[in-house]
């Protein structure tokens, strides 16, 4: 018998986070672990009278980039444009089996493959803000990701549902009140010029004027919970040290401090992953910052080691080096968009046009 909480899971990300309508395309991918969920998904996409295709992805990254020549690594299947170029809908659900697999890869080789996906990010960013295609992505509870979280599998299976408000009699109607709540703070944030980060070891500005904060309320990510926009991108001028370990194909690159002039990174260091984080920096547009995010989802209460929900933590903030949303305004592109998160609920403040409107990890506003 399924859980009922991943019908629910389902039926919130069929009919609230992407709304699928009827004879539209629907791509539906994630590891053969997650088929409980996939399935269930299927289900709802033919009862709404969609097209929906499930495509299983295999463990295969290790065997590729460890086998893979130079010119493999920098070949793009013409099947995987063709379908980022005609997909109406694509709902992804993660799923690791095992997040350290790529360990002891070369980070070099990481970085030639990432960068040669450019044109597949760029038509994907490009279709996501004209409207041409919806997108999601949510999580499937297995037993790598709860010991990644220092969790039991029935531990991890609670926190992840309740992220995700499924264990709700309405899940999406919080969905919606949140979306309420959320707005205010982008009108507020709408209006501002400047933003200043303070906090321990860290003075960042950058300027958002005309740039838009973007409302994230359970559409794009499953679960939900952050406002955002991309910075202007030669604005940044600062230093920011992030407090939790930035995560690259399972690799944990800790300690991470960057100082930017004129919106690009001049120095960059990190306590563990050094090289990996000065490969990342090659990749073109990844020294800049591509997004600046509030995390305001105060149900996960813990760092787990997977962005999906650690990014939205409540009393945290996040920024991506890399490619920027387009509905953001910004105008940065790159193969990579690499989220960073740090806390701030201690000593940490943000200021707008001068004005501290976040202490502490909580809005003044």
């Amino acid at each position: 018998m399924v859980d009922p909480r991943i019908e629910e899971l389902a039926n919130l990300c069929v009919h609230y986070c992407v709304d699928v309508k009827p004879k539209e395309k629907v791509l539906i991918q994630g590891s053969e672990l997650a088929f409980p969920l996939m399935h269930e998904i299927y289900k709802k996409c033919l009862q709404s009278d969609a097209y929906p295709h499930i495509m299983a992805n295999l463990d295969i990254a290790y065997t590729f980039y460890k086998y893979a020549k130079e010119h493999q690594l920098k070949f793009v299947s013409p099947f995987e444009k063709f379908i980022t170029e005609n997909t109406d809908v694509r709902i992804s659900i993660y799923c690791e089996l095992n997040p350290k697999r790529l360990t002891n890869i070369d980070p070099a080789r990481i970085k030639i493959s990432a960068a040669s996906r450019r044109e597949l990010s760029e038509i994907f960013y490009k279709r996501v803000a004209e409207g041409k295609l919806r997108w999601t992505a949510l999580p499937y509870p297995i037993n790598a990701q709860a010991q990644e979280a220092s969790m039991s599998l029935e531990e991890y299976e609670d926190f992840v549902y309740t992220s995700c408000l499924v264990d709700r009699k309405d899940p999406i109607a919080g969905w919606k009140k949140i979306h309420q709540e959320q707005e205010k703070i982008c009108e507020f944030l709408n209006r501002i010029g400047e933003i200043c980060i303070v906090g321990e070891d860290t003075n960042l500005t950058f300027n958002v004027k005309g740039r838009t904060w973007i409302n994230c309320s359970g559409k794009e990510n499953m679960p939900d919970g952050e406002v955002f926009t991309a910075p202007i991108e030669n604005s940044a001028n600062g230093t920011i040290r992030f407090t939790f370990p930035g995560i690259v194909s399972g690799r944990e690159v800790e300690d991470i401090t960057f100082t930017f002039k004129d919106g690009k990174v001049v120095k960059a260091s990190a306590a563990k992953g050094d090289e990996l984080l000065q490969q990342i920096l090659k990749i073109e547009g990844a020294d800049r910052i591509g997004e600046a995010s509030i995390g305001t989802n105060y149900a996960i209460t813990r760092f787990t080691k997977n962005m999906l929900f650690d990014e939205k933590m409540g009393g945290t903030i996040h920024m991506a080096l890399g490619n920027s949303y387009p509905e953001s305004g910004g105008i940065n592109k790159s193969a990579i968009h690499w989220d960073i998160l740090k806390d701030m609920k201690k000593n940490g403040e943000i200021y707008a046009d001068g004005k501290l409107f976040y202490k502490n990890g909580k809005f003044l506003i």
